[in-house]
């Protein structure tokens, strides 16, 4: 408990969903009404003719369970003791992935994602691919691929659903790049986390929950022949990427060793520096 700057309140906080999980899954199990323990463990509105059965509610739990542990990993913090001192470009890429993280919480509140919700997701996560450029400058190689494959999957997405509310339908499907958006930010992901795990600020633990987070939905693809529970419940993976939002900013923020980089400003080379 001491190990975490935060830990005690996280404690209470995730203690207090895991308690609330339960009794959701009692009262599922008890009175037939699924409706409340899927709100919780998959932050949306049941489907119609969701059974309260004994397999539909462990499935339910084991996607909480998931969204607990997120948030046990959110809101403890980062390690405790004197935190690194660090640039203004280290800490502007620290509060874009809180703040990427929490955007999730509209999940909790809204029985769908509105499109300005979306547009903001989009907006955070394209500053935490251009804040994350730096870094990436530093550890692989195509660094141009890295941050064009970031900012089209999310300007696209931002793009397409402000279309979509202006019912501007025919800029809607330009701005839409379909598969592309999926490969794009599969290029993206696949080179950040390379660079993290060159870099020694990140965590392997961390780099970890990210390459989790690519290959889990093929992992619980089995599941799908068990219903349509067990496919909404694979969404559930989607944990995974707000711990690794949230673990990557803790890891900025702790101790480590002194010949760990601090500052992205120098990482960069003069002449770019400024860009």
């Amino acid at each position: 408990m001491r190990r975490y700057r935060f830990a005690v309140p996280a404690m209470v906080v995730t203690g207090g969903y895991v308690a609330t999980l339960v009794v959701a899954a009692v009262v599922a199990l008890a009175g037939g009404d699924i409706g409340f323990l899927w709100r919780l463990a998959l932050l949306s509105d049941a489907d119609e003719g969701a059974a309260a059965t004994w397999l539909n509610v462990l499935i339910l739990v084991l996607a909480g369970g998931l969204w607990a542990w997120a948030l046990w990993q959110c809101l403890r913090g980062p390690i405790a003791g004197k935190p690194p001192e660090t640039d203004r470009g280290v800490r502007l890429l620290r509060l874009a992935l809180y703040a990427a993280a929490a955007s999730w919480l509209v999940y909790a509140v809204v029985p769908d994602w509105p499109w300005w919700a979306v547009v903001l997701d989009s907006l955070l996560m394209l500053a935490v691919v251009v804040l994350f450029h730096p870094m990436v400058r530093r550890n692989v190689g195509h660094v141009g691929l890295a941050l064009g494959a970031g900012v089209l999957v999310y300007v696209s997405t931002a793009s397409a659903e402000v279309f979509d509310a202006l019912d501007w339908h025919q800029a809607e499907q330009i701005a839409e790049i379909g598969d592309l958006g999926g490969l794009a930010g599969l290029i993206w992901q696949v080179l950040v986390l390379t660079a993290q795990w060159r870099d020694g600020r990140w965590q392997r633990t961390t780099v970890w929950y990210g390459v989790a987070y690519l290959v889990a939905p093929l992992a619980f693809v089995p599941l799908a022949i068990l219903g349509e529970i067990s496919r909404e419940a694979i969404w559930a993976t989607e944990a995974l990427w707000v711990i690794w939002l949230a673990r990557s900013g803790h890891d900025l923020a702790s101790p480590r060793d002194e010949d760990a980089p601090t500052d992205l400003a120098d990482e960069q080379d003069p002449g770019v520096r400024h860009l």
